[in-house]
């Protein structure tokens, strides 16, 4: 910045004013800095256009003029200034031609252009500074911005205004208000500090500090700001916010509220006319309404659909219950449907090696389903589910809920229940086509398997809990109810089996066909859910062909009597075709008799 000359204006209200003002402008100065312009040599002087008066008055000095005896010219009645292709008015004026400078009462307006006017009730210009010093009523008019406040200084030779009594920027739509700040003619930025406040009709934004550019209507965030839209809440401290699109992209662990739900990351974007957030590194989703929340490196949301998904790193925590479920897969997806009406549900999908803990219940499989409607769970490839000492596999698996709570399991293909005893050696197996499963209170209470039935149960003595024997039972359909997490009794229909001694048990009947107990995968807290453990080699279930219903053919249907007339029609001409001593006359009427049929 180039050395000024001694300006002959004194800041009224003594050097409490003349402090408090130089901290401002210090401080604005080094939150955007100026660039820098060099000064031309020239000595181009303040005229004076028309005045309806002019006198001299020895008696009316101030200030410096004092000490060098200046006089003012004193003017009065549409007072008319030029000065460096801008014209300044105003009703009266002390002109102090010696200092290229005058001092304007009364409806003072400078107009530099097209482009910029500035009215005040009181102003001093300083011309070798090109600084004008506006009091009262300042606005403050630059292309479709308009500024207001009390107190602007405005240079000239940047073209920067500073306020610092407080002061309104009104762009397009958009209010702008604080204490203190700046506006730069030339770049279209202005600087707002302490108790600054960025309102229109859809959101209002409070900060300490903001940098706003008018050509882009995009406000700048450097420090802890809360912005308010709708019904939605952002807590940054460091972003950009698009006024005009209501477009936000924000960092340093932003935080965004909207309707019972919360998305934090390193970095968020937000898009607040299409209701779509997305979020990057460390990211957490708290869905407060649904009890759940979502983390994940990458986090997508749009309230619009009702869609969001997670992935790198994703896990779902469900709290609905006492104790909460811990999820984990490669990516989930989150689709909402028939929103904003009574009969709304989700649907979640979570795929590519689904781990999942709760301290009474862990599952693992490849993919997985969630549907609200009937509040089920379906498990597919290779799942796994245990609860307690119990575990259940089989080609799919369906997990109903009740009230949050587990209800009752469907095992479809290949089910298999084993109990791990309490010396962890011997185990109660029951294998089927189909099994159900019901629960208590989040506990099995009674299983029912289905077709080609095979049976492993150890029955344990109550009065030392040994293991009695082991009972081999065949049947069709088998009920086997539990208490306190152990079998109690069993029921079959119709059975064919044996029971032997512990001490003369077969090799072949201690475990069932396809027996597998698959500790190794289970998942023991929530930070083991990250680690994927697969089956061993030669264990995975291979799905069985099932029997399916005859298709329906859903193209051209011909009619019984189109068909008789065509296969008419292909007999006769192989009769045709074949040698004969005497030719086969063809029959007469035959398409016309079959149609009329």
């Amino acid at each position: 910045m180039s050395k000024r000359k001694p300006s002959a204006h004194h800041f009224i209200g003594g050097h409490r004013g003349i402090l408090v003002v130089a901290l401002c402008l210090l401080t604005l100065t080094v939150a955007w800095p100026a660039r820098k312009k060099t000064r031309k040599p020239t000595d181009e002087r303040v005229y004076l256009v028309h005045a309806d008066r002019l006198r001299y008055d020895q008696n009316k000095v101030w200030g410096p003029e004092v000490m060098r005896g200046q006089a003012p010219q004193i003017l009065n009645g549409k007072v008319q200034f030029k000065h460096k292709g801008a014209t300044l008015y105003c009703d009266s004026a002390y002109f102090y031609e010696a200092f290229n400078s005058f001092k304007a009462f009364g409806h003072v307006k400078m107009v530099q252009g097209d482009t910029l006017t500035l009215t005040s009730d009181y102003a001093y210009y300083d011309g070798n500074e090109e600084m004008a010093e506006a009091r009262r009523n300042v606005v403050l008019k630059h292309r479709k911005q308009t500024l207001y406040t009390d107190s602007l200084n405005y240079d000239r030779l940047y073209g920067i205004g500073y306020f610092f009594e407080g002061g309104k920027l009104i762009d397009k739509g958009s209010t702008l208000t604080s204490d203190w700040g700046q506006y730069n003619t030339e770049t279209k930025k202005a600087v707002f500090n302490y108790n600054v406040k960025l309102k229109n009709n859809k959101f209002t934004m409070t900060t300490d500090t903001l940098h706003y550019d008018t050509r882009l209507s995009m406000a700048q965030i450097v420090g802890p700001t809360d912005i308010y839209q709708n019904n939605s809440h952002i807590y940054t401290e460091r972003g950009f916010y698009d006024t005009n699109h209501e477009r936000a992209r924000l960092m340093d662990r932003s935080v965004l509220k909207s309707e019972g739900k919360t998305m934090i990351g390193d970095s968020v974007y937000y898009d607040s006319k299409k209701g779509y957030s997305e979020a990057f590194r460390n990211v957490i989703y708290v869905d407060t309404i649904n009890k759940t929340k979502m983390t994940g490196n990458y986090c997508i949301n749009n309230d619009e659909t009702g869609y969001a998904m997670s992935t790198d790193s994703a896990m779902v925590m469900d709290f609905s219950q006492k104790d909460t479920l811990y999820m984990h897969a490669d990516s989930f997806k989150v689709f909402t449907f028939n929103q904003n009406t009574d009969s709304v549900y989700r649907v979640i999908h979570a795929f590519n090696k689904v781990r999942a803990f709760r301290k009474d219940a862990q599952f693992v499989c490849d993919s997985m389903v969630y549907s609200s409607p009937d509040s089920c769970i379906t498990l597919y490839r290779d799942p796994i589910v245990w609860n307690m000492n119990q575990q259940l596999t089989g080609e799919e698996i369906r997990v109903y809920t009740k009230d949050s709570t587990l209800d009752w399991a469907h095992v479809i293909g290949q089910a298999f229940s084993i109990e791990q005893n309490r010396d962890s050696v011997h185990y109660n197996q029951i294998s089927s086509k189909e099994m159900k499963v019901y629960f208590e209170d989040g506990k099995a209470h009674m299983a029912e398997a289905i077709s080609n039935v095979l049976l492993d149960f150890y029955p344990i003595d109550d009065s030392d809990s040994t293991l009695t024997m082991l009972i081999y039972a065949q049947s069709d359909k088998m009920r086997s109810y539990m208490k306190e997490g152990k079998v109690d009794h069993i029921w079959m229909p119709r059975t064919n089996g044996t029971c032997y001694p512990m001490t003369q048990i077969p090799k072949d009947k201690e475990f069932l066909p396809g027996f597998n107990w698959f500790d190794y995968i289970r998942p023991t807290s929530q930070k083991d859910c990250f680690v994927w453990r697969g089956k061993a080699k030669g264990t995975e279930i291979i799905p069985e062909a099932r029997h399916e219903a005859p298709r329906q053919n859903l193209g051209f249907s011909k009619t019984n009597q189109q068909q008789n007339a065509e296969q008419a029609q292909q007999t006769a001409t192989q009769q045709q075709a074949q040698p004969s001593e005497q030719p086969t006359k063809k029959p007469r009427g035959i398409k016309q008799a079959q149609l009329k049929q």
